[in-house]
């Protein structure tokens, strides 16, 4: 007599098969967001870093000096 539980289930064996293709898609659609995702972040993170490096190498503007005879009161509004 044959062992039950060592036969084939052709029933099981469609249903895993289909399983397992539909995990292969959403693996595969899980893997592209995050592939994009790691792109845009580090793209995102270059363009910081050269805008920081950017400012920080650029020489400083100095203030402009007023004119103190134009920012004096006379007294009369």
């Amino acid at each position: 007599m044959s062992n039950l539980w060592m036969k084939k289930n052709p029933l099981l064996s469609i249903w895993l098969s289909s399983f397992n293709s539909a995990m292969g898609s959403a693996r595969g659609h899980a893997t592209a967001a995050a592939k994009r995702q790691a792109r845009t972040m580090m793209s995102t993170a270059a363009k910081q870093m050269a805008n920081y490096w950017d400012s920080a190498l650029e020489p400083r503007s100095t203030p402009k000096k007023r004119n103190r005879a134009k920012t004096r009161r006379t007294g009369r509004r």
